[in-house]
């Protein structure tokens, strides 16, 4: 049985997380662990580097995100009387449509419930919980909350809630640093474990990787609180926020070692690859008609711009006709519509809202199927501008 860390902050968790994906990696592999996850706050933005770096030192990624989750609706943007504005909670991808979910979530905190931080709520995780494992994360957690403040009722109800939706996906989560709301917090979890039948795991709330960096941790802290060291009333990391060993682990859990290799358990249900070999186009509407030909859509729009951008009488009418065919061959070919209309309805939108967004940029001016989608506003036949230099048959990689 092995110990895994399954609740980690690095660098991604801006002005809170000192951990640098190489630095935690490389130390993963020292203390001989064969996996890893990754949970900054609210944000996926260190996922892939943590997965390429994780797989080329021959560690199992467990790709995840500690969020922010509203007390009530993720629309409210008022918190009530004595209420916190968010909790803490852990969400890991257990396989694809786990990650799907978790970036669904993520991203909907930041679009739709972005009050103070990128918040979700209840409703949303119920509703994207397929291939989810969810833990209840450190003391900023709903649950740690409620059993602090007392109420050892809700906390049981918010447990029995969770373990309803995710059922054995779900875990309480015990962590240690030595505070006595720590102490507190295990003491009923250890109980309300048994009581609900709901596993425990044990984790250290990871921001740095070695027990000396708490100090430059600290100066961290200071910044995010816009503090100096030497102020009162600031943030204060006191405790062992570092990457422990599995026998560390162990000497702080003597009393419930099965926490600690119950992580082993999360690993084992974890089986997500990334598949670098396929592009996944973003499913974009088009209209009933066309079913789910995005190209006969996207040929169909371009006649409409040809018609619009080279009226009857234009100079470069006839010369744009046979260019626009071969444009469209290529598209086709490369199986890219969905790519362009995509980028057209981006274009489109930002226009209407009055973004700047410019004539044409790079290579991408160079397209007259772009100028006739309106993707840019530059004539390539004008300037003889090139469309090779933005697509051809040669080219693997997407058009950027």
């Amino acid at each position: 049985m092995n110990f895994v860390h399954l609740h980690v902050h690095t660098e991604y968790s801006l002005l809170d997380g000192s951990n640098k994906i190489k630095e935690y990696v490389a130390r993963v592999k020292e203390l001989g662990m064969d996996s890893a996850a990754i949970t900054d706050h609210g944000v996926m933005y260190g996922v892939i580097d943590f997965y390429r770096a994780a797989k080329a030192a021959g560690i199992n990624p467990i790709l995840g995100c500690e969020v922010y989750v509203a007390p009530g609706s993720r629309f409210d943007k008022e918190a009530a009387g004595g209420e916190d504005r968010y909790y803490h909670l852990v969400l890991l991808a257990e396989n694809n449509q786990g990650y799907q979910n978790l970036m669904k979530i993520v991203s909907t905190g930041f679009v739709e419930g972005f009050y103070y931080k990128p918040r979700i709520d209840f409703e949303l995780l119920k509703e994207h919980h397929e291939g989810l494992i969810v833990t209840s994360a450190c003391l900023a957690g709903a649950i740690p909350k409620a059993i602090l403040a007392g109420d050892i009722d809700k906390a049981r109800k918010i447990i029995m809630d969770y373990k309803e939706v995710f059922g054995e996906d779900f875990y309480l989560e015990i962590q240690d640093h030595g505070f006595a709301d720590d102490r507190v917090v295990i003491t009923e979890l250890l109980r309300l474990s048994c009581e609900c039948g709901v596993k425990l795991i044990a984790t250290n709330d990871c921001h740095y990787v070695h027990k000396d960096d708490k100090e430059a941790h600290n100066w961290l802290l200071c910044m995010q609180m816009e503090k100096k060291i030497g102020e009162e009333n600031r943030m204060i990391n006191d405790g062992d926020y570092y990457l422990k060993s599995e026998q560390e682990m162990l000497d702080l859990f003597p009393y419930c070692t099965e926490a600690v290799y119950n992580t082993q358990e999360i690993v084992d249900k974890c089986n997500f690859e990334f598949d670098y070999g396929h592009y996944r186009m973003p499913k974009v509407h088009i209209p009933r008609k066309y079913g789910d030909d995005y190209y006969k859509y996207l040929e169909d729009e371009a006649w409409n711009g040809y018609e619009m951008r080279y009226p009857a009488g234009h100079i470069n009418r006839q010369k744009a006709k046979p260019r626009l065919e071969y444009e469209l061959g290529i598209i086709k070919q490369m199986n890219f519509a969905q790519y362009l209309i995509d980028i057209r309805k981006t274009i489109l939108e930002a226009r209407k809202a009055n973004i700047l967004v410019g004539p044409g940029r790079g290579s991408g001016a160079g397209s007259c199927l772009n100028y006739c989608l309106g993707i840019t506003d530059l004539d390539p036949l004008r300037y003889d501008l090139l469309f090779e230099r933005f697509l051809n048959p040669e080219r693997i990689s997407m058009p950027v």
